[in-house]
């Protein structure tokens, strides 16, 4: 006799698990504890087995007839429906663990020891603001060209046509680690070359006329604000490093002795040294007692354990009336490189060394942080001192101007 609902709601438990027999070999199992589970009994071959078909009463009775009479056409079709289930919660689970965020996360967390907090904080913000919101439950292997380009195209009309080229790249590099560990047959960026509109390049705003500089660095010598700010805004046309580099600097890598501030350039994955002038010197001893309780030597303003604000330096500019297309924080380094080479006829491989590029020499090896250090030492005097005759032609355009090199 087939089983009603009312006797499957009213099924109560026993000291042991008994069956109540519905037909066609399903039946509803309740256990000592109250739980009822609907099973379907059946054969293959000679073999008996078991199918789980719901619990009660999230599955009901009409559906589970429904899953029931399913199973009975897989076996008419030669098909174990237990074998077909099982099959499809590993589908389901493979799946899951193949989906664009799972393999993207995999893939950061193997990149991120190796760049930057500012790199990674922005790799970061594209995935989760712009890729896993439409991407991340997706199986990497069924993206499509097309559904990725729609996907960018959601962040060109916010006009952020750069954001769009990066987060593209980013995708790419998710779909290569897919690629190699076997997620998925190819990298769907591939055929999105001339899919998205080319950003208008624009230089970071460098001032690189050298009358100019002398106006500007009298103006970061009178800044008004804090003496950690001012120092580094002091030190950095002195050493022209990365904005990065400048606010990190620790007390643990300056030799005051050698006159050498010596660090790792996480960009290039390579040791670098800068040599330091009298000038860059003096304004570290003068800045030491402030901050030598810190490990940082520009700590921020609310914690010794932290560097200051990324922000910091350009955000002091600013506040100096210097705008935004006149200089930044990055600016120094061209400065550095376009004077040093057209007004002091500095070497350009000394340069390209000293900005901690990626420089290479005629045989395709990377230089070691000491090549040209003799020389790069000296020329980073020279351009301490040409900067300091500068500043006093801005205040006296009657001196004379002096010869370096």
């Amino acid at each position: 006799m087939p089983l009603t609902d009312t006797a499957a709601k009213q099924a109560k438990p026993k000291d042991k698990t008994y069956r109540l027999s519905d037909e066609k070999g399903m039946y509803l199992e309740v256990t000592p504890k109250g739980q009822k589970y609907w099973r379907m009994k059946y054969r293959i071959g000679k073999q008996e087995k078991r199918l789980s078909i719901g619990v009660y009463p999230t599955t009901s009775l009409k559906k589970a007839r429904q899953i029931r009479e399913q199973a009975r056409q897989q076996l008419l079709d030669g098909i174990d429906p237990s074998a077909l289930k099982q099959a499809k919660k590993l589908a389901s689970e493979s799946a899951s663990e193949s989906s664009f965020k799972v393999v993207a996360l995999e893939w950061f967390s193997k990149q991120k020891p190796t760049w930057s907090e500012n790199h990674w904080t922005k790799v970061e913000r594209m995935m989760t603001k712009d890729l896993f919101p439409y991407l991340g439950t997706r199986p990497l292997k069924e993206i499509t060209p097309p559904e990725l380009l729609a996907v960018l195209r959601k962040i060109e009309s916010r006009g952020a046509l750069e954001s769009a080229k990066r987060t593209k790249q980013i995708a790419g590099q998710i779909f290569r680690y897919g690629v190699a560990t076997g997620r998925c047959e190819r990298d769907a960026s591939q055929d999105l070359t001339g899919a998205l509109a080319n950003p208008i390049k624009q230089h970071r705003a460098a001032i690189t006329d050298p009358k100019a500089v002398g106006p500007l660095l009298n103006a970061l010598d009178g800044y008004q604000g804090t003496a950690v700010v001012k120092a580094a805004l002091r030190l950095a046309p002195l050493t022209f490093v990365r904005p990065g580099e400048l606010r990190k600097a620790k007390w643990a890598d300056i030799d005051f002795e050698k006159a050498e501030w010596r660090y790792y350039v996480t960009k290039t994955k390579s040791d670098h040294i800068v040599p330091l002038s009298n000038q860059a010197i003096a304004i570290l001893r003068d800045i030491q007692p402030l901050t030598c309780n810190s490990e940082y030597v520009f700590p921020g303003a609310r914690t010794l354990s932290r560097p200051m604000s990324d922000n910091a330096v350009l955000s002091a500019m600013r506040r100096m009336g210097i705008g935004k297309d006149e200089m930044c924080g990055h600016g120094f380094r061209a400065m550095a490189r376009t004077i040093m080479d057209e007004e002091l006829n500095i070497r350009p491989d000394w340069l390209e060394q000293q900005l901690a590029h990626a420089v290479k020499d005629v045989h395709g090896r990377a230089y070691n942080r000491t090549a040209h250090l003799l020389e790069r030492k000296k020329m980073m005097q020279i351009w301490a001192d040409y900067l300091d005759n500068l500043k006093i032609q801005a205040d006296d355009t009657n001196v004379i101007t002096a010869r370096f090199g």
